[in-house]
Protein backbone atom coordinates (compact mmCIF):
# COMPACT_ATOMS: atom_id res chain seq x y z
CA UNK A 1 0.00 0.00 0.00
CA UNK A 2 1.11 3.43 -0.94
CA UNK A 3 2.45 5.87 1.58
CA UNK A 4 2.37 9.22 1.28
CA UNK A 5 3.80 12.22 4.10
CA UNK A 6 2.12 14.87 4.71
CA UNK A 7 2.73 18.53 6.48
CA UNK A 8 0.43 21.19 8.25
CA UNK A 9 2.26 24.59 8.46
CA UNK A 10 1.19 26.70 11.04
CA UNK A 11 2.24 29.78 13.40
CA UNK A 12 2.36 27.90 16.30
CA UNK A 13 3.45 24.19 14.99
CA UNK A 14 4.07 22.32 12.10
CA UNK A 15 2.36 18.56 12.31
CA UNK A 16 3.71 16.05 10.47
CA UNK A 17 1.56 12.73 9.47
CA UNK A 18 2.36 9.38 7.70
CA UNK A 19 -1.03 8.84 5.43
CA UNK A 20 -2.08 5.21 3.42
CA UNK A 21 -3.59 5.38 -0.50
CA UNK A 22 -6.96 5.39 1.82
CA UNK A 23 -6.30 8.09 3.78
CA UNK A 24 -5.69 6.90 7.38
CA UNK A 25 -3.22 8.71 9.26
CA UNK A 26 -0.79 5.87 10.35
CA UNK A 27 1.49 8.13 12.95
CA UNK A 28 1.76 11.52 13.54
CA UNK A 29 4.54 14.25 15.47
CA UNK A 30 4.37 17.37 16.01
CA UNK A 31 6.72 20.31 16.52
CA UNK A 32 6.98 23.93 17.03
CA UNK A 33 6.96 26.62 14.63
CA UNK A 34 10.71 28.47 15.11
CA UNK A 35 10.34 31.93 14.92
CA UNK A 36 11.96 32.84 11.41
CA UNK A 37 11.67 30.30 8.13
CA UNK A 38 15.84 29.48 8.04
CA UNK A 39 14.91 27.47 11.36
CA UNK A 40 11.86 26.25 9.99
CA UNK A 41 12.93 24.62 7.36
CA UNK A 42 15.80 23.37 9.67
CA UNK A 43 13.55 22.07 11.94
CA UNK A 44 11.27 20.45 9.61
CA UNK A 45 14.10 18.56 7.60
CA UNK A 46 15.38 17.38 10.74
CA UNK A 47 12.10 16.07 11.78
CA UNK A 48 10.98 14.27 8.51
CA UNK A 49 14.19 12.68 8.68
CA UNK A 50 13.58 11.41 12.41
CA UNK A 51 9.81 11.04 11.76
CA UNK A 52 11.36 8.60 8.82
CA UNK A 53 13.41 6.80 10.90
CA UNK A 54 11.45 6.26 13.54
CA UNK A 55 8.83 4.58 11.55
CA UNK A 56 10.60 2.08 9.73
CA UNK A 57 10.79 4.28 6.80
CA UNK A 58 13.41 6.00 3.88
CA UNK A 59 12.42 7.89 1.27
CA UNK A 60 12.27 5.09 -1.12
CA UNK A 61 9.09 3.77 0.88
CA UNK A 62 7.07 6.96 0.38
CA UNK A 63 5.42 8.58 -2.58
CA UNK A 64 6.40 11.97 -1.40
CA UNK A 65 5.91 14.57 0.66
CA UNK A 66 2.88 16.88 0.44
CA UNK A 67 2.92 20.11 1.93
CA UNK A 68 0.18 22.69 3.01
CA UNK A 69 1.20 26.19 4.08
CA UNK A 70 -0.52 29.43 5.14
CA UNK A 71 -0.06 32.12 2.34
CA UNK A 72 0.68 32.86 -1.50
CA UNK A 73 2.48 30.32 -2.92
CA UNK A 74 3.76 29.02 -6.30
CA UNK A 75 3.30 25.35 -6.39
CA UNK A 76 5.28 24.46 -9.45
CA UNK A 77 9.00 26.73 -7.71
CA UNK A 78 7.73 25.64 -4.22
CA UNK A 79 7.84 28.85 -3.11
CA UNK A 80 6.28 30.60 -0.23
CA UNK A 81 5.87 34.28 -1.76
CA UNK A 82 4.58 35.88 0.87
CA UNK A 83 2.87 34.45 4.46
CA UNK A 84 0.96 36.92 6.83
CA UNK A 85 0.95 34.32 9.70
CA UNK A 86 4.35 33.33 9.40
CA UNK A 87 5.81 36.63 8.65
CA UNK A 88 7.85 34.86 5.10
CA UNK A 89 8.52 36.85 1.65
CA UNK A 90 10.33 34.85 -0.91
CA UNK A 91 11.17 31.58 1.23
CA UNK A 92 12.35 28.62 -0.69
CA UNK A 93 11.15 26.31 1.02
CA UNK A 94 11.13 22.91 -1.02
CA UNK A 95 14.64 23.67 -2.04
CA UNK A 96 15.71 24.28 1.68
CA UNK A 97 13.81 20.69 2.69
CA UNK A 98 15.28 19.23 -0.25
CA UNK A 99 18.94 19.81 1.91
CA UNK A 100 17.73 17.20 4.32
CA UNK A 101 15.35 14.85 2.90
CA UNK A 102 16.01 14.28 -1.00
CA UNK A 103 12.22 13.48 -2.00
CA UNK A 104 8.90 14.67 -4.35
CA UNK A 105 7.46 17.53 -2.97
CA UNK A 106 3.78 19.05 -3.37
CA UNK A 107 2.83 22.22 -1.59
CA UNK A 108 0.11 24.20 -1.71
CA UNK A 109 -2.20 26.76 0.73
CA UNK A 110 -3.27 25.72 3.75
CA UNK A 111 -6.98 26.15 2.39
CA UNK A 112 -6.64 24.57 -0.82
CA UNK A 113 -5.13 21.14 0.95
CA UNK A 114 -8.21 21.43 3.15
CA UNK A 115 -10.07 21.03 0.36
CA UNK A 116 -8.66 18.77 -1.51
CA UNK A 117 -8.35 16.09 1.57
CA UNK A 118 -12.39 16.36 2.06
CA UNK A 119 -12.27 15.31 -1.66
CA UNK A 120 -9.83 12.49 -1.65
CA UNK A 121 -10.65 11.04 1.41
CA UNK A 122 -12.99 12.97 3.51
CA UNK A 123 -16.97 14.56 3.39
CA UNK A 124 -16.81 15.19 -0.33
CA UNK A 125 -15.41 11.80 -1.08
CA UNK A 126 -17.69 10.85 -4.66
CA UNK A 127 -18.13 14.36 -5.61
CA UNK A 128 -16.17 15.99 -8.55
CA UNK A 129 -16.79 19.30 -8.38
CA UNK A 130 -16.66 20.96 -4.66
CA UNK A 131 -16.27 24.34 -2.82
CA UNK A 132 -14.84 24.72 0.07
CA UNK A 133 -15.10 27.45 3.00
CA UNK A 134 -12.69 27.30 5.86
CA UNK A 135 -14.26 29.18 9.01
CA UNK A 136 -11.42 30.23 11.30
CA UNK A 137 -9.81 33.15 12.21
CA UNK A 138 -10.27 34.51 8.68
CA UNK A 139 -12.40 32.44 5.50
CA UNK A 140 -9.96 29.91 3.62
CA UNK A 141 -11.60 28.63 0.25
CA UNK A 142 -10.52 25.67 -1.82
CA UNK A 143 -12.14 25.18 -5.07
CA UNK A 144 -12.06 21.15 -7.05
CA UNK A 145 -12.54 20.85 -10.48
CA UNK A 146 -12.91 17.47 -11.97
CA UNK A 147 -11.39 16.03 -8.70
CA UNK A 148 -8.33 18.35 -9.55
CA UNK A 149 -7.23 21.48 -7.75
CA UNK A 150 -7.57 24.73 -9.23
CA UNK A 151 -5.11 27.35 -7.83
CA UNK A 152 -5.28 30.06 -10.55
CA UNK A 153 -2.54 31.66 -12.28
CA UNK A 154 1.20 30.80 -10.42
CA UNK A 155 -1.09 29.37 -7.38
CA UNK A 156 -2.28 32.47 -6.20
CA UNK A 157 -6.15 31.79 -6.89
CA UNK A 158 -8.71 30.41 -4.82
CA UNK A 159 -8.86 33.58 -2.07
CA UNK A 160 -12.93 32.69 -1.78
CA UNK A 161 -12.91 35.11 1.52
CA UNK A 162 -11.69 37.99 -0.57
CA UNK A 163 -14.72 38.61 -2.70
CA UNK A 164 -16.89 42.07 -1.72
CA UNK A 165 -19.75 40.88 -0.11
CA UNK A 166 -20.73 44.37 0.83
CA UNK A 167 -19.46 47.42 -0.58
CA UNK A 168 -17.82 49.87 1.93
CA UNK A 169 -18.69 47.37 4.16
CA UNK A 170 -16.60 46.28 7.24
CA UNK A 171 -12.87 46.60 7.37
CA UNK A 172 -10.99 43.43 6.06
CA UNK A 173 -7.30 42.29 7.51
CA UNK A 174 -6.24 42.08 3.12
CA UNK A 175 -6.88 46.02 3.61
CA UNK A 176 -10.24 45.87 1.43
CA UNK A 177 -13.74 47.12 2.82
CA UNK A 178 -16.46 44.29 3.20
CA UNK A 179 -14.77 40.89 2.16
CA UNK A 180 -16.90 38.01 2.89
CA UNK A 181 -14.06 37.05 5.52
CA UNK A 182 -15.42 40.57 7.19
CA UNK A 183 -18.74 39.38 7.85
CA UNK A 184 -18.51 35.08 7.68
CA UNK A 185 -15.18 34.34 9.87
CA UNK A 186 -15.02 33.36 13.96
CA UNK A 187 -13.63 36.88 13.83
CA UNK A 188 -16.19 38.31 12.48
CA UNK A 189 -18.39 36.59 14.32
CA UNK A 190 -16.96 37.51 17.79
CA UNK A 191 -17.19 41.26 16.93
CA UNK A 192 -20.72 41.25 16.13
CA UNK A 193 -21.55 39.15 19.43
CA UNK A 194 -19.52 41.98 21.27
CA UNK A 195 -21.59 44.51 19.64
CA UNK A 196 -24.72 43.04 20.45
CA UNK A 197 -24.16 42.66 23.79
CA UNK A 198 -23.39 46.40 24.15
CA UNK A 199 -26.40 47.18 22.76
CA UNK A 200 -28.11 44.60 25.08
CA UNK A 201 -27.06 44.83 28.50
CA UNK A 202 -30.30 42.38 29.47
CA UNK A 203 -29.28 39.35 26.84
CA UNK A 204 -28.12 36.39 28.47
CA UNK A 205 -24.82 36.19 26.45
CA UNK A 206 -23.45 38.73 29.38
CA UNK A 207 -24.09 35.65 31.55
CA UNK A 208 -22.45 32.95 29.83
CA UNK A 209 -19.59 35.59 29.14
CA UNK A 210 -19.58 35.57 32.92
CA UNK A 211 -20.30 39.23 32.40
CA UNK A 212 -16.97 39.86 30.64
CA UNK A 213 -17.16 40.54 27.00
CA UNK A 214 -13.28 39.15 26.87
CA UNK A 215 -14.72 36.05 27.30
CA UNK A 216 -16.87 36.39 24.23
CA UNK A 217 -16.21 33.65 21.53
CA UNK A 218 -17.44 32.12 18.70
CA UNK A 219 -19.59 29.97 20.39
CA UNK A 220 -21.28 33.05 22.34
CA UNK A 221 -24.25 33.96 20.24
CA UNK A 222 -25.06 30.26 18.87
CA UNK A 223 -25.28 29.06 22.58
CA UNK A 224 -27.45 31.67 23.55
CA UNK A 225 -29.63 31.44 20.37
CA UNK A 226 -30.42 27.94 21.69
CA UNK A 227 -31.63 29.41 24.44
CA UNK A 228 -34.17 32.12 22.40
CA UNK A 229 -32.35 35.13 23.16
CA UNK A 230 -33.68 37.69 21.25
CA UNK A 231 -30.08 39.70 20.42
CA UNK A 232 -27.95 36.01 20.06
CA UNK A 233 -30.61 35.28 17.73
CA UNK A 234 -30.27 38.23 15.54
CA UNK A 235 -26.39 37.68 15.57
CA UNK A 236 -26.86 33.96 14.27
CA UNK A 237 -29.66 35.46 11.86
CA UNK A 238 -27.62 37.73 10.33
CA UNK A 239 -24.28 35.29 10.53
CA UNK A 240 -26.30 32.83 8.63
CA UNK A 241 -27.61 35.57 5.94
CA UNK A 242 -23.98 36.62 4.93
CA UNK A 243 -22.66 32.97 4.89
CA UNK A 244 -25.66 31.86 2.79
CA UNK A 245 -25.31 34.68 0.54
CA UNK A 246 -21.82 34.26 0.11
CA UNK A 247 -22.07 30.03 -0.56
CA UNK A 248 -24.82 31.12 -3.77
CA UNK A 249 -21.99 33.68 -5.03
CA UNK A 250 -19.91 30.60 -5.74
CA UNK A 251 -23.02 28.12 -6.26
CA UNK A 252 -23.29 30.82 -9.64
CA UNK A 253 -19.89 30.85 -10.52
CA UNK A 254 -19.30 27.47 -10.44
CA UNK A 255 -22.54 25.64 -9.40
CA UNK A 256 -20.58 22.71 -7.27
CA UNK A 257 -21.98 19.06 -6.58
CA UNK A 258 -21.03 19.75 -2.64
CA UNK A 259 -20.22 22.74 -0.57
CA UNK A 260 -18.13 21.95 2.30
CA UNK A 261 -17.91 24.11 5.29
CA UNK A 262 -15.03 23.51 7.74
CA UNK A 263 -13.20 25.01 10.62
CA UNK A 264 -14.14 25.77 14.07
CA UNK A 265 -17.69 27.06 13.40
CA UNK A 266 -19.19 24.16 11.54
CA UNK A 267 -19.12 22.47 15.47
CA UNK A 268 -22.16 23.64 15.82
CA UNK A 269 -23.42 21.03 13.45
CA UNK A 270 -27.34 20.91 12.42
CA UNK A 271 -27.79 23.98 14.33
CA UNK A 272 -25.89 26.20 11.82
CA UNK A 273 -25.58 23.55 8.80
CA UNK A 274 -30.26 23.79 8.68
CA UNK A 275 -30.56 27.15 8.55
CA UNK A 276 -27.98 28.06 5.77
CA UNK A 277 -29.18 25.01 3.69
CA UNK A 278 -33.23 26.39 4.29
CA UNK A 279 -31.88 29.97 3.59
CA UNK A 280 -30.08 28.79 0.02
CA UNK A 281 -33.10 26.34 -1.09
CA UNK A 282 -35.86 29.24 -0.56
CA UNK A 283 -33.41 31.39 -3.00
CA UNK A 284 -33.04 28.20 -5.31
CA UNK A 285 -29.15 28.02 -4.67
CA UNK A 286 -28.85 31.12 -6.22
CA UNK A 287 -30.94 30.91 -9.42
CA UNK A 288 -34.28 28.97 -10.52
CA UNK A 289 -33.73 25.94 -12.68
CA UNK A 290 -30.19 24.96 -11.75
CA UNK A 291 -29.22 21.58 -9.30
CA UNK A 292 -29.24 21.82 -6.05
CA UNK A 293 -26.14 21.97 -4.19
CA UNK A 294 -25.46 19.41 -1.20
CA UNK A 295 -24.32 21.33 1.94
CA UNK A 296 -21.96 19.46 4.01
CA UNK A 297 -19.53 19.64 6.96
CA UNK A 298 -15.97 18.61 6.46
CA UNK A 299 -15.07 15.09 8.61
CA UNK A 300 -11.35 15.39 8.83
CA UNK A 301 -11.27 17.52 11.59
CA UNK A 302 -8.07 18.41 12.96
CA UNK A 303 -6.07 16.33 10.44
CA UNK A 304 -7.47 17.82 7.47
CA UNK A 305 -4.28 19.75 7.44
CA UNK A 306 -1.84 16.78 7.47
CA UNK A 307 -4.04 14.33 5.24
CA UNK A 308 -5.01 17.25 2.52
CA UNK A 309 -1.28 18.16 1.99
CA UNK A 310 -0.77 14.15 1.55
CA UNK A 311 -3.67 14.09 -1.07
CA UNK A 312 -1.50 16.67 -2.96
CA UNK A 313 0.61 12.95 -4.28
CA UNK A 314 -2.40 10.90 -4.66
Amino acid sequence: MKKYIGVDIGGMSIKIGLVNEEGNLLAKTVVKTESDAESVIKTLGESLVRFLKENGLTEKDIEGVGIGCPGAITGATGVVEYSNNLGWKNVRLVDGLKKYLDAQYKISNDANVAALGEVIFGAAKGYSDVVMFTLGTGVGGGIIIDKKLYEGNESKGAELGHAVLVLGGEECTCGRKGCIEAYCSASALIRDTKRAMLADTESKMWEYANNDINNVNGRTAFAMARENDESAMKVVENYVMYLSESIMNYCNIFRPEAFVLGGGICGEGKFLIDKVVAYCEKRHYGYQGTPAVKIITATLGNDAGIIGAAALLV
